[in-house]
Parts: structure tokens; sequence; C-alpha cells
């Protein structure tokens, strides 16, 4: 059945092949379907240049399919990966954002532990025993937990 789609679209089959895995990955983006598509155009490009040399079989043509797409995958994923830079670098980190702010102790520190509000949420804070109303600045997070020093 391969064998013969190959046969009949002749190089053309890994073009099509090709441009479908990119359609696809425009459907269902994951930026993975692309480098795939990317390997079956290369080999679609050597397909026109070899088709007549007898060494192109369709199963030479497969496993150079298999090695490009291994290659291309691995290649994307490092690109893909080193571009990801963010003009926010603390978007999902709720904590660590609010390292340096400020903030008035809404209940005091007592035995290391008390309360602050910061914008619509409290957080428990740790630090040295402060009154109630004392201005206090975010010094280091431990998991939802917000250790503050006098501000």
């Amino acid at each position: 059945m391969i064998e013969r789609a190959i046969q009949e679209l002749g190089p053309w089959s890994w073009w099509v092949l090709g441009f479908v895995l990119l359609a696809a990955e425009l459907v269902a983006p994951g930026v993975f379907l692309i480098w795939i598509g990317v390997a079956a155009l290369a080999v679609g490009i050597l397909s026109l240049m070899l088709w007549e040399v007898g060494l192109w079989t369709w199963q030479v043509q497969l496993v150079l399919f298999a090695l490009l797409s291994v290659a291309a995958v691995l290649l994307g994923r490092r690109f893909v990966r080193s571009s990801e830079i963010s003009d926010e670098p603390l978007l999902n980190q709720r904590t660590e954002s609010l390292v340096g702010r400020t903030a008035v102790l809404d209940k005091p520190i007592a035995e290391g532990r008390g309360r602050i509000r910061l914008d619509d949420t409290f957080w428990i804070v740790e630090g040295p025993d402060l009154p109630a109303g004392t201005r206090v600045r975010v010094v280091s997070t431990h998991g939802r937990n917000l250790t503050v020093e006098s501000a």
C-alpha cells in the first residue's frame, strides 16, 4: 500500500505529506508536527533529485524520513526553548513576584507568624514578632508563605 502510493505520486508524495503535516500543525498547534513536516519536505527535495537512482527505494526514503524527523524535532525543541524568553519572567510564579513589595501587617506576627494583605489576597507571613499595623517588606518566599522584615 505504501509502495503503491509512493509510486503513483512519485517524489511529490513527500511534498504532500509535508504540507499535510504543516496544515495539521495549524489545526492542532503544539510545535511538534511542524518539524516532522519539515523532515518530509526535506525528503521530498531529495526525492526530486534522486528519484531515478536505483538506491532511492521507498524503504530508504522512510528510514531517512525517520532520521530527519528525530533530528528536526530535537533541533526544533532546542530552538523554540531558547527563544521562549518572556518579558514577565515571574508571570506564573505569584509568590516570587511579591518579593520586594511592602504591606501593612493585618494581624501581628506572634511566634514568627502573622498575616498581611497584598492586593486582594491575604498572605501568611513569617518573620520577627511585630505588632499589627507595622509596615513590612517581603524578602523571600517558602511555598505559599512569605518571609518579611520591618520596612
